[in-house]
């Protein structure tokens, strides 16, 4: 069984009138409960403003709960924060860096800040610089690298102290196809062996390189499955077809498995079964013959990971308010 390394449970979070308004308060996350376990990169989605950031900070500990408890490789994050803060590895969305310093000064300083027993850095600055791709670039100012250099320089700093749990908020943002393709690679490497909690917008990057899949709205999960999980989801058993002729609903209606029939437009009909999707499209095909509906078309309906979270994150009024408060 695999190690579990991050527990959360049922995590509030409020935010003070200082931030949204004297004499009124927001509730940005809201009893929110999850695990992490080794081996596993866990995907965040959400819309802006839904909390996944503040949900970040909360883990790093950055920022402490209205309530609820964080578990960090056994040790209680607010009760014991040296120790589980020493289990983390984070990268905020914007990567604390100090870009007047060559990317080994930073680095250095970073080790040293975790307190690295000092025979240790100099072999462990060249494992992440290798880890991270930045073995050319260890003398050249940050400010001078591009923005995908600097993302990988900012994952260099979240590994150098060999943390259990990487949490890494919108490592891909703002960067080319290249570069997106290579941090998603050194995302997957590191997710061998480490926990990896990944924000993102990026539906595809969620599918790409994820185990699990989480999304939260207005603060709130609305959905966590793994990856085949969600595959299944995507699975459909609705019908479409398209017929030149209209056809007749109860013929259609009286085959073993039709529940409903929907008529999308003047020649296309969505026809949802209970099972056997491939046997109802045959008895279709067969009945259409035999009535001349001058079948042309009859495809399985799915759908996309676009639309699941669509239909899980809608809503009428948006999230423009916590937009404002929270930086997600």
């Amino acid at each position: 069984m695999q190690e579990t390394l991050i527990e959360a449970e049922n995590i509030s979070y409020i935010y003070p009138s200082s931030v949204v308004g004297k004499g009124r308060q927001m509730e940005a996350v809201t009893d929110i409960s999850f695990t992490i376990k080794r081996g596993e990169i866990l995907g965040f989605l959400g819309p802006n403003g839904a909390g996944k950031s503040t949900t970040m900070r909360l883990l790093s500990g950055n920022l402490v709960p209205a309530k609820g408890r964080i578990t960090i490789c056994g040790y209680d994050l607010f009760e014991q924060p040296l120790q589980a803060k020493n289990k983390i590895g984070y990268l905020p969305d914007n990567p604390p860096l100090y870009k007047e310093f060559s990317v080994d000064e930073y680095l250095l300083f970073c080790a040293q800040i975790h307190q690295m027993p000092k025979a240790e850095i100099a072999s462990r600055l060249e494992y992440v610089k290798q880890r991270c791709g930045l073995e050319k670039q260890g003398g050249r100012i940050i400010s001078h690298l591009s923005k995908g250099y600097q993302q990988r320089v900012g994952i260099a700093q979240a590994i150098i102290h060999q943390p259990e749990i990487i949490i890494l908020d919108e490592p891909t943002v703002g960067l080319d196809p290249i570069q997106i393709f290579e941090i998603r690679d050194l995302i997957k490497e590191l997710g061998q062996t480490h926990s990896v909690l990944i924000s993102t917008h990026i539906l595809s990057e969620i599918q790409e390189i994820c185990h699990t899949v989480q999304i939260i709205n207005q603060g709130q999960l609305v959905l966590k499955d793994s990856i085949a999980g969600l595959s299944e989801r995507m699975q459909s058993t609705v019908l479409l077809a398209s017929f030149r002729q209209r056809p007749e609903q109860d013929l259609i209606y009286a085959i073993e498995g039709v529940v409903e029939i929907e008529q999308k437009n003047e020649q296309q009909w969505q026809i949802k079964c209970s099972a056997q999707m491939q046997r109802v499209a045959a008895e279709i095909v067969k009945l259409a013959t035999q009535e001349n509906w001058d079948l042309y078309e009859i495809y399985k309906q799915n759908h996309s990971l676009e639309s699941i979270f669509m239909s899980l994150t809608m809503t009428e009024e948006g999230n423009s308010e916590q937009d404002q408060a929270d930086g997600d």
